[in-house]
């Protein structure tokens, strides 16, 4: 049965909006550190229409895959959307993966060209790309050989006709970020990501004068819909950040009516109000009355979201005390439920928050729970399949086509679901008991100091927690006495948090890891997950001499910074290094 009109579909959207609103600004990107570019929907649907007279020209057939590997920008957009109207198959890369998996992607999708702009790691661009696909650069793109795109918008016309594709159409391959091994590319046609956008829209009652920022990757699904589709079909404004160092500057333009983010940006932004204000001394502030709503105020305001109707968490579960916090700042933030084999399934409708909830199953899904009380979906918006890989697909869905989630949930009479961890990821205790790490690395990361955490354990008495302290945090226990304070909060952090948690799962002692946890050193994913597996590699040599010490908190190396060793597993520690 068909879900979605001719109208919803990309495509149809983009064509109405190019009659309607013509001269109304679609796309803002800024570079060269202070000038901005904008694009009408006019001059857009031009690029668009003249680099897919490019494509159609190199006579590639239908469904053909294209790659986009760059960093969110104008031209990020714009080639997708060519590449839809000359009738092919678009492969988001992020930008962040080194070069052995950027060919990997490339090969394995069997692209035939790739578009380039700005990257983490430049070196992706110059070694990932094999010589025989077809290149283009974006205006970002690092200096290299690539078929220039402004000369190419510029020595090709237009195409006149506007041509559609059928819901059912492979629109796009999204390779998965990775937690567990090699990346699955995921196929979606066209009908997933119109049934997705039209019904968020509904959801959240969003309207044409929306504007955001674009700066989670767009090869990841949240950023995908929320910002790209659902853009689309609005016909709103998409603007775009140069990089980390004109990040607020760029938020402050666009003044976004839409935020979007994931749990580890949002504590990182907390921890930069806790740098200019102390969490005691902001509290304080806040209990004053008239003095509060100036605080609030002014701090949404310096974060550049004073005027942001809506701010949207996802990719990963937020700490309830994070989400509190935001919005006792009267930002409106909540969390919704996706994955790339399923978009975005579950949202609090307005009204419906439920503090560590992430709302019900929108209209169009069903979700129930499997053995194990896995959360199973099946929607109009399911997967088309991992791409070349029919085994792993069969796998994935049940009998009666429910996608298998591999997340364990909890889901209250009137559908709110609650996320209690990934299946793979809970482990056994000695004492035979499993234990979900997910909930209790959330609360842990509630502690202003701490910016990551992996909690460990598997066939020991008790679990413990690894962690990385924020950068002010490691900087100030450099000195004993802040050092000391640093350690007594963590102290009371834990027992606090033991005191939430049943037996078997109270937590051990923390071990205040080095670092750094990245995407270079193949530790995190490109959406900023902890790879578990890796990390508990990386620290395996430690965890004898670390309970040994009888301790609640234990370093990985001397927190002064004296060169000499901390513990006797220091030298030999396995640093892995990973794709």
């Amino acid at each position: 049965m068909r879900t979605v009109t001719e109208e919803d579909l990309p495509l149809q959207c983009i064509y109405h909006w190019e009659r309607a609103r013509a001269q109304h600004i679609f796309l803002t990107q800024p570079f060269d550190g202070g000038k901005v570019r904008d694009w009408t929907w006019s001059q857009a649907m031009d690029e668009v229409r003249r680099m897919a007279g490019y494509l159609k020209a190199q006579n590639w057939e239908p469904g053909t895959r294209v790659a986009i590997l760059s960093k969110n920008c104008a031209w990020w957009i714009l080639a997708d959307l060519a590449i839809w109207m000359a009738g092919y198959v678009s492969v988001p890369i992020y930008p962040s993966l080194k070069a052995q998996t950027v060919r990997q992607i490339l090969e394995h999708s069997e692209a035939k060209a790739c578009f380039v702009g700005a990257t983490d790691e430049n070196e992706a661009s110059f070694l990932g790309v094999p010589s025989t696909v077809v290149s283009v650069g974006f205006p970002t793109a690092p200096d290299g050989e690539y078929n220039d795109w402004n000369s190419l918008v510029e020595s090709h016309t237009p195409m006149l006709d506007s041509p559609t594709r059928p819901a059912e159409d492979l629109a796009t391959i999204i390779y998965t970020s990775g937690t567990t091994g090699t990346p699955k590319g995921v196929m979606h046609g066209f009908q997933a990501l119109a049934f997705n956008a039209r019904t968020c829209a509904q959801v959240f009652e969003f309207r044409s004068d929306q504007r955001i920022l674009s700066y989670l990757p767009l090869a990841h699904v949240v950023e995908r819909m929320g910002v790209e589709v659902v853009s689309l079909r609005l016909g709103s404004r998409i603007f775009f950040t140069e990089g980390i160092e004109t990040f607020l500057t760029d938020l402050h333009r666009a003044r976004p009516t839409l935020f979007l983010s994931v749990p580890r940006l949002l504590l990182k932004f907390q921890q930069g109000v806790f740098t200019k204000i102390p969490p005691e001394k902001l509290n304080k502030l806040l209990r004053i009355p008239v003095v509060n709503r100036i605080i609030k105020r002014r701090i949404l305001h310096q974060l550049g979201l004073n005027t942001a109707r809506l701010a949207a968490c996802g990719a990963a579960p937020l700490p309830p005390e994070i989400l509190r916090w935001y919005r006792n700042l009267g930002l409106e933030l909540v969390e919704g439920y996706g994955m790339t084999e399923t978009w975005i399934t579950h949202l609090p409708a307005v009204g419906t928050l439920r503090v560590g909830y992430v709302g019900a199953a929108i209209p169009g899904v069903e979700a129930k729970l499997g053995e194990n009380d896995e959360l199973l979906i099946r929607s109009p918006m399911n997967m088309l399949g991992y791409y070349k890989d029919p085994q792993s697909t069969r796998a994935s869905f049940t009998e009666d086509g429910f996608f298998r989630t591999g997340d364990v949930a909890q889901m209250d009479p009137d559908g709110q679901l609650k996320l209690i961890g990934r299946v793979k990821e809970q482990f056994k205790t000695s004492k035979g008991k499993y234990v979900a790490p997910a909930p209790i690395e959330g609360r842990l990361l509630a502690h202003p100091a701490i910016d990551s955490g992996c909690l460990m354990g598997a066939g020991l008495p008790s679990p413990f927690a690894v962690i990385l302290l924020s950068e002010d945090a490691r900087k100030r226990a450099a000195d004993p006495k802040a050092r000391a304070e640093l350690e007594e909060s963590l102290r009371a952090q834990i027992e606090q948090l033991n005191g939430q948690l049943d037996p078997h799962e109270r937590v051990k002692f923390l071990a205040i890891a080095d670092g750094p946890w990245t995407v270079g050193n193949g530790l995190v994913t490109p959406t900023l997950k902890i790879k578990r597996t890796l990390l508990e590699a990386r620290y395996q040599a430690f965890i004898d001499d670390w309970r040994n010490r009888n301790n609640p908190i234990v370093w990985e190396s001397d927190p002064s910074g004296r060169p000499e060793a901390y513990s006797a597993a220091a030298a030999t520690a396995p640093v892995r290094q990973s794709d």
